[in-house]
């Protein structure tokens, strides 16, 4: 190993001390206080599990997933679940180690704590897509060192999820860490007592602006300029940096020019065969670079149904969402709640509330379809196990709904052929209940169901009626 890196191997033992300050130390606190909403479960999942599998922590750049880690470690120092030279931290990406195999970076570790092998121990290994055959490697240390919990983390979802599949079965379990939900944004920002709707507005409109991110909410600094903090820091290191290294690609301007425009359009359905022709892209680089796009965690894509729940045989008509409305801002601009392209974006935070639940990826749809040359579209349908739609979703940033029930023709004929009783509308203000055909319209407004949302999926798993009704 020594002669491969030409590093002595003092300096690698050397360098091991800046990731483990509790070695010499013996205690560590974390500087990060506050915590996610997903911690206690990721948490519970490392420390609180007897099953002997690894666990992935995978998300987007600057979700928090490596301050989580270093909360992992202060929690796991302050109930003494390990002793302080029992935990082992290391940054793959760092320039000194990220050509060395996992086995090899564990026996730096032995060697540098000089423990008893048989000890109970608790590694963990950041950003570790950019170790080649990383999955093969773990595997084997999960099953050749049961005394060992071993926890690994990566900014790349898709890659991280088909190779823990792929070689990590029975012995890896993923946990997904998605960008701040509106509900973290106000906790974050001390403002989770605001009952005011109106004041509540003004805050989903800095969650929109700057709030999917951690540090901006607690750094002024970098909420004046946001566009450089999410456009150079986030979306310029996944386009130059992640992609290419993971995906061997080579004409980043065309990805690039890709982005912007489903960025552009996030909300809007997109059709390949008109996208292709508007970028002058081939249809099949173009569905490459969506999945890419994907995999990063910049993008997210929602499927069509028809008005019976039924799936078109080729899915070449879809809506693109961004994951975190955040990034709308950062590359167009601020927005306020009158800017001309607002419903998109409160569609879009609205969708993000989802993106981290398998109910979402099961589940979730938007309808579309043609009736007496009359077109038809429900913004979100939920729908059973039997694909049939079972909870209907309309988002409007507007009030005017409320009087004027007559304006959601298309979603009450949904419910009328799908013989559901009641619908759902957001709203700016308006909470309540109208009745229209036979058919209970409930309104509420979009603050409110993203201020819960986020909290009952992380809770419950799923969406359902209770749940719904349960909005306050």
């Amino acid at each position: 190993m020594d002669q491969f890196l030409n590093i002595p191997k003092n300096t690698l033992l050397t360098g091991l001390d800046k990731y483990n300050s509790w070695w010499k130390d013996h205690s560590y606190t974390s500087p990060f206080l506050k915590k996610r909403d997903y911690f206690n479960g990721f948490k519970k999942l490392v420390l609180d599990s007897n099953i002997q599998r690894a666990v992935i922590l995978m998300g987007p750049r600057r979700v928090g997933k490596t301050v989580m880690l270093n909360q992992l470690v202060s929690e796991a120092l302050e109930k003494n679940r390990f002793s302080p030279k029992n935990i082992f931290f290391i940054s793959v990406d760092d320039p000194l180690y990220n050509k060395i195999p996992l086995e090899e970076l564990l026996n730096l570790f032995q060697n540098k704590i000089r423990s008893n092998q048989n000890t109970k121990k608790l590694v963990i290994f950041d950003e570790i897509q950019y170790l080649k055959n990383w999955e093969t490697h773990l595997k084997v240390l999960t099953d050749k060192y049961p005394n060992i919990k071993f926890v690994a983390s990566g900014s790349s979802a898709a890659v991280l999820k088909r190779r823990s599949d792929e070689s990590g079965a029975g012995r890896f379990t993923d946990f997904f860490l998605p960008a701040l939900t509106f509900k973290e944004f106000i906790d974050f920002s001390n403002k989770a007592r605001i009952n005011n709707i109106n004041e509540l507005n003004k805050e989903f409109i800095n969650y929109v602006n700057f709030g999917g991110y951690p540090e901006p909410i607690l750094n002024k600094e970098i909420q004046k300029n946001i566009r450089r903090f999410i456009g150079q820091d986030i979306i310029d290191k996944v386009l130059l940096r992640d992609l290419p290294n993971l995906y061997g690609i080579q004409d980043i301007q065309e990805l690039n020019s890709l982005l912007t425009m489903t960025a552009f359009n996030s909300a809007r359905e997109i059709n390949l065969e008109e996208l292709s022709k508007r970028s002058n892209i081939a249809k099949n680089t173009i569905s490459k670079y969506l999945q890419y796009l994907e995999a990063s965690f910049l993008i997210k894509r929602v499927y069509r149904i028809d008005n019976t729940g039924k799936s078109l045989q080729r899915a070449r008509h879809f809506k693109v969402y961004l994951t975190n409305p955040s990034m709308y801002p950062a590359l167009f601009g601020e927005i306020n709640e009158n800017n001309g392209n607002i419903g998109n974006i409160v569609e879009t935070a609205i969708f993000s509330q989802h993106f981290h639940s398998m109910y979402f990826q099961r589940y979730l749809h938007y309808a579309r379809w043609k009736t007496n040359n009359q077109e038809w579209e429900v913004d979100m349908v939920f729908i059973n196990a039997n694909h049939k739609p079972n909870i209907l979703l309309e988002i409007k940033w507007s009030d005017r709904h409320y009087n004027n029930p007559d304006t959601l023709k298309g979603l009450v004929s949904m419910a009328v052929k799908n013989k559901l009783k009641e619908v759902w509308v957001t709203s700016k203000t308006k909470q309540g209940e109208v009745t229209y055909k036979n058919i209970k319209v409930i309104f509420i407004p979009c603050v409110v169901l993203c201020k819960n949302v986020g909290d009952f999926l992380l809770r419950e798993g799923g969406i359902n009626r209770d749940l719904l009704l349960s909005y306050k």
